[in-house]
């Protein structure tokens, strides 16, 4: 009997190997990163176990048929659920790093906007793949948009304004890639760019646009808001060609640069590999995207294919931003970079993913137009 339950599961599980070999040498890359080799490790220990439990996540998710989510009747109560732990977490969450973006259960800690952006992939992927043929009309940006309006601003309460970008980046990613008229998209644009010309000039006072401009270009304040991302800067520069070895990284292992596991983790890894070793990170991360796109443009149906470019477009904002901000090249947001930052949260739904990515290619018919 144990034979023929075993046989039935490992009939099951349909694993992308191409997805999910890339994915766990990015993880393991993370707990190298955070290794101190030397004295206790809180973040390391605990990162082994989320990986542990989000790699068995990954296992299960492969043997779900996900296509039920195909159905309004079962997204609709999904997107209201989660909107309603977003309200919730406004009142009750916890404060962590001076954002209300946490649900705090004894020593677990669980961030609800990371599955958030999962839940508006799929929300706006069931609302343009029924829409393909009309899409160009204007209201649906509008309608679109509104989907992603509520979670966007729920999570800018927080504050979470990295968070909050994430979101409206995946709705704008989508948008483009459902076909809308870029004319009427145009149009928003320029809305959206006269409306802050108008808040910087009449609105916004001195100290407010000073804010902003910190935001903006943090390393115009090295002493105060752009002390994080100098020393990240410092941390790749340092590392060179080849990097100084693992577990030599002095910015982050002597504390210079704050918050190496999870902000700044690329900068950590990149003081101890180097150049060379950005270069393959992120060839990793190039094959894992190519993967997910591949099978998308072969899904079963529009869905599939939306839901693949939606991860695409998420996973690679987290990726582009959290190394800029570590470049210094773009805002310091927060942003985690995808399974290999400290933290269960994302992680967890990072692989969930990828699950159902793999689950969803076993029933992909073949390339279509």
């Amino acid at each position: 009997m144990r034979k023929n339950f075993l046989i039935k599961f490992t009939d099951g599980v349909h694993i992308d190997w191409y997805m999910f070999v890339p994915a766990i040498l990015v993880s393991l890359a993370g707990l190298v990163t955070m290794n101190l080799f030397s004295g206790e490790n809180h973040f390391l220990f605990r990162q082994s176990i989320w990986l542990l439990v989000s790699v068995l996540i990954f296992f299960v998710a492969t043997i779900v048929d996900w296509r039920f989510l195909r159905r309004t009747k079962v997204l609709i109560p999904i997107f209201a659920i989660t909107l309603l732990v977003l309200i919730v977490l406004l009142f009750a969450g916890q404060t962590m790093g001076g954002a209300q973006s946490w649900f705090q259960f004894g020593a677990l800690a669980f961030q609800p906007s990371e599955l958030a952006k999962l839940v508006i992939i799929l929300m706006l992927s069931k609302y343009f793949s029924r829409r393909h043929i009309e899409i160009k009309n204007l209201r649906h940006i509008f309608v679109s948009g509104t989907y992603a309006f509520f979670i966007f601003i729920l999570v800018f309460l927080q504050p979470d304004f990295g968070g909050a970008m994430v979101i409206f980046g995946i709705w704008l990613g989508m948008v483009l890639i459902s076909g809308i008229s870029k004319k009427h998209l145009a149009f928003v644009a320029i809305l959206g760019i006269v409306t802050s010309a108008i808040l910087w000039t009449f609105v916004f006072a001195p100290y407010q646009k000073a804010r902003i401009v910190s935001f903006i270009h943090p390393l115009a304040d090295i002493r105060g808001a752009g002390y994080n991302a100098y020393q990240s800067t410092v941390a790749i520069g340092s590392g060179e060609i080849f990097g100084k070895g693992i577990g030599q990284g002095s910015q982050s292992k002597l504390q210079y640069l704050p918050e190496y596991e999870t902000d700044f983790i690329f900068a950590a890894f990149t003081e101890e590999w180097g150049f060379v070793g950005a270069v393959i990170l992120l060839t990793l991360c190039f094959i894992l995207l190519m993967r997910i796109m591949g099978n998308a443009e072969v899904g079963a149906t529009n869905f599939e294919t939306f839901f693949g470019l939606g991860v695409v477009i998420w996973f690679s904002i987290h990726i582009a931003v959290h190394a800029g901000m570590n470049m210094g090249i773009l805002p310091v947001t927060g942003i985690t970079f995808p399974f290999m930052s400290y933290g269960g949260s994302h992680l967890v739904t990072e692989w969930l993913t990828l699950g159902m990515l793999s689950s969803m290619k076993r029933y992909s018919r073949g390339s279509r137009l």
